[in-house]
């Protein structure tokens, strides 16, 4: 029943900047632990980087020193703000979250996926 609404994809040149955004339908959600993912076409999804519900972050190596994942709690979203993109950032990207209603408990749920087009 809860969605996950990716926005923000689309093309940029090499050196631009690209903020996703990943936001949770619903009411009285709490958002367990969030990440991003990424799969480009023949290859396989890799993760890009993780929160924990109280903030501790992870990134992969391709990603650190580049990539920014944050939440807003209150809008039940989850950015990931995308800096110095180089072509081989080319990919499609996922959000996924954790996600408690007032009747559930924490479920997983995907994203619709958003493409990410880097190229000049």
């Amino acid at each position: 029943q809860v969605q996950l609404m990716e926005s923000g994809g689309g093309l940029v040149q090499p050196g631009g900047s690209l903020r996703l955004s990943c936001a949770a339908s619903g009411s009285s959600l709490r958002l367990g632990g969030v990440a991003w993912y990424r799969q480009a076409p023949g290859k396989e999804r890799e993760v890009v980087a993780s929160m924990g519900m109280f903030g501790n972050v992870n990134y992969g190596g391709s990603a650190k020193g580049r990539f920014t994942i944050s939440r807003d709690n209150a809008k039940n979203t989850v950015y990931l703000q995308m800096n110095s993109l180089k072509p081989e950032d080319t990919a499609v990207y996922y959000c996924n979250a954790d996600v408690a209603t007032q009747m559930t408990g924490f479920r997983s749920y995907w994203g619709q996926g958003t493409q990410v087009t880097v190229s000049s």
